[in-house]
């Protein structure tokens, strides 16, 4: 039977193997772990299909595409007890045996490391002597005062500079974010939203709103909430260009941009149109979870209309979010600061967020972009018109 690296979905062609967990020529049963992959999206796990022996034909570290074949089992060749105490023994020995090599090396590397050192440490030892006789005729020449010592030069032997190359995944990331900027007309707006009412709110209904949904009331579901009133306003910002057609799409999948280990990933909450506010923030907190946990599936990561990302959780105060093709529009949302603006002719000190709205000029006007990071930004600073589906 043949291990195969499965169809994991759009826009994934090839994965690296990034562990082995069981090990050539061992044998397997139906359901077991046997490798692990990485995509420039999401981990996945390979189990076996059938109980027999592992045949491994990919090492860990290669990169493979999509439908190629790893390895195989080679069925109805259960090994007996005998071969399998066999083998295990085989193993322990060749593990034993590449212990013993990797000591020998080390020590043997530590041996010509000391044995450098002290050449070196005699030779500049020797250099010191010659150089003090002439340094010692000069200093007598020399004027008293006035002359600048000489900055020391780093050692020659110091590293100053690493170079790796570059993972698969990274690689595909690279000319994922590299097409985005190639084939859009991408641009993007600026505004501004006061927070206060928003704080307000989350501040005197926090302790309910977690009781009762068994998740905390977070700023992302007040800004997937006004995007999707947003959106129905200005429909281009939901569309997206399929060759020579605009393709306008009449249901609101927002992708929440996350950090994980391995980077950030956008998975998407479906019908945001029809999710209240505990939804929305259940919606996140699966999510998240599934992150950490490493089960985040390709389906959650599919389609998608329109992109929110929070670099403020990073302490950013502004920036360009980058498009997140096929999507016209992604809008950026930066951390809170306190900040002296007017009121009424008063000058007041109020929690301040940058919006960022970059969107592809190709399929949407400024006067567009713009009008629809206003109607985003009056939202959130009135959010009772949201809660009250005004």
């Amino acid at each position: 039977m043949e291990i195969k690296i499965p169809e994991v979905g759009e826009s994934v062609y090839e994965a690296e193997i990034s562990h082995w967990h069981k090990n050539d020529g061992e044998q397997v049963r139906e359901g077991d772990l046997l490798c692990e992959l990485e995509t420039d999206k999401i981990s996945l796990e390979i189990n076996a299909d059938a109980d027999g022996i592992l045949r491994i034909t990919t090492q860990e570290g290669e990169t493979v595409k999509v439908g190629a074949v790893i390895g195989t089992i080679e069925e109805g060749e259960e090994k007996s007890a005998e071969e399998q105490q066999e083998q295990q023994e085989q193993q322990e020995q060749q593990e034993q045996q590449e212990k013993q090599e990797k000591q020998e090396k080390q020590e043997k590397q530590e041996k010509e490391e000391k044995e450098e050192k002290e050449e070196k440490e005699e030779k500049e030892e020797k250099e010191e002597k010659e150089e003090k006789k002439p340094a010692e005729k000069e200093k007598k020449a020399a004027p008293k005062s006035g002359a600048a010592e000489k900055t020391p030069a780093p050692p020659e032997d110091e590293e100053r500079s690493t170079r790796k190359p570059m993972t698969s995944i990274r690689k595909r990331i690279a000319e994922r974010l590299l097409a985005a900027r190639q084939q859009t007309a991408m641009l993007t707006t600026f505004n501004e939203a006061d927070m206060s009412r928003v704080l307000a709110l989350r501040k005197k209904n926090q302790e309910s709103f977690e009781k009762r949904h068994g998740v905390k009331l977070g700023l992302m579901s007040f800004f997937v909430k006004a995007s999707v009133e947003a959106l129905k306003e200005f429909a281009e910002v939901n569309a997206a260009i399929d060759g020579d057609d605009l393709i306008y799409h009449h249901y609101y999948d927002i992708g929440i941009a996350v950090g994980g280990e391995k980077g950030l990933v956008v998975p998407v909450l479906r019908d945001c149109d029809h999710l209240s506010f505990a939804e929305i923030e259940q919606g996140l907190a699966a999510f998240v979870d599934k992150i950490k946990n490493n089960k985040l599936e390709m389906a959650d990561l599919q389609g998608g209309t329109f992109t929110i990302t929070n670099g403020g959780v990073y302490g950013s105060v502004n920036s360009t979010p980058i498009l997140n093709p096929p999507q016209s529009a992604v809008l950026g949302m930066h951390a809170i600061q306190e900040r002296p603006v007017v009121r009424e002719g008063q000058i007041v000190i109020r929690p301040m967020m940058n919006l960022a709205l970059s969107y592809d000029h190709r399929i949407i006007d400024g006067r567009q972009a713009v009008s629809f990071l206003k109607r985003v930004k009056d939202l959130v600073e009135e959010p009772e018109e949201m809660l009250l589906e005004m």
